[in-house]
């Protein structure tokens, strides 16, 4: 990661939300419920503090690192011979592999080499948001609301756990969400493109097969590695490869019935967009679809 890159408006802002987060959790409300001099304040702190380390740990280890490779594909936009799954950034204005998306909250992209730390930071960000709901929650609940508490003071204790409450679902949403790509061996851009493609091939009585699906387990450990006691730990990367090949599924790789959407196109002579069917991006890579038998009557 270019260090011209770095500090950005959307990552400081970002450092400074969660630094707010941390601080209001631990010296506003378990230091007003617990007590941070109590065994059970300093637990409960300590907690918080650990989460928040590996939060800040997994994002130092979040990087992508530019690599190319000769292949048969070619990008247009750099001019540089393209892998496949690969796919150009705009913003960072250079082809990224297995590329998944651009985030500007950390201002780099999420690619082959950083998808594990980042899978890992969003799981940390979920645990310490919801942690720290959880400590929000029990001290509004805990608080007399009837006592002589100026009405700022409840409309800031409300405020920060309807923010927090929305930051966890937020984090929770997200990390759910990439635990299915990570489960079927997809990227965000490659998912989309899937829908197209098994629309596609639905019209045409074909049926659409993700070749990169190699089953849920071993989908799993190609991102996070074949050691379950190394999956939550960010640098713990050496079961990443080049980026240049990956496995598919056998009947894939056997050739039974499959071909790819380009050829069953040219085959019957329909270019893309013909029939309301969406027309198919220059990098956009090759997709596998299964023949099915279909009667005619």
């Amino acid at each position: 990661m270019e260090l011209n890159r770095f500090p950005s408006i959307f990552v400081l802002s970002a450092f400074l939300f969660l630094g707010f987060i941390y601080y209001v959790t631990v010296f506003i409300f378990i230091e007003d419920w617990l007590g941070l001099q109590s065994s059970a304040g300093t637990l409960n702190a300590l907690v918080v503090t650990f989460l928040a380390s590996l939060c800040a740990f997994s994002f130092c280890v979040y990087q992508e690192t530019k690599k190319t490779g000769v292949h048969r594909m070619q990008c247009d936009k750099c001019s540089t011979h393209r892998p496949p799954r690969a796919h150009h950034c705009r913003v960072c204005r250079r082809c990224v592999l297995k590329m998944d998306h651009h985030c500007i909250w950390i201002n780099n992209c999420v690619g082959h080499r950083n998808y594990k730390s980042f899978l890992v930071l969003i799981f940390y960000a979920t645990v310490a948001s919801t942690y720290s709901a959880t400590m929000i929650i029990s001290c509004v609940l805990q608080n007399d609301w009837d006592s002589s508490r100026s009405l700022p003071l409840k409309i800031f204790y409300v405020g920060c756990g309807v923010m927090i409450v929305g930051l966890s679902l937020t984090f929770g949403t997200f990390l759910c969400w990439h635990i299915y790509l990570t489960a079927h061996n997809m990227t965000t851009i490659e998912y989309y493109e899937g829908k197209r493609a098994a629309w596609l091939a639905r019209k045409s009585g074909l049926s659409y097969h993700h070749p990169f699906d190699v089953g849920v387990y071993k989908n799993i450990t190609l991102v996070l590695g074949p050691n379950m006691l190394k999956w939550l730990w960010p640098t713990s990367s050496s079961h990443i490869k080049d980026g240049l090949n990956f496995p598919k599924d056998l009947l894939i790789d056997q050739g039974s019935s499959l071909i790819s959407i380009e050829a069953f196109i040219s085959s019957r002579g329909k270019p893309w967009g013909e029939h309301g069917a969406p027309r198919r991006l220059k990098d956009q890579p090759l997709w596998e679809v299964r023949h099915e038998q279909t009667s005619t009557r």
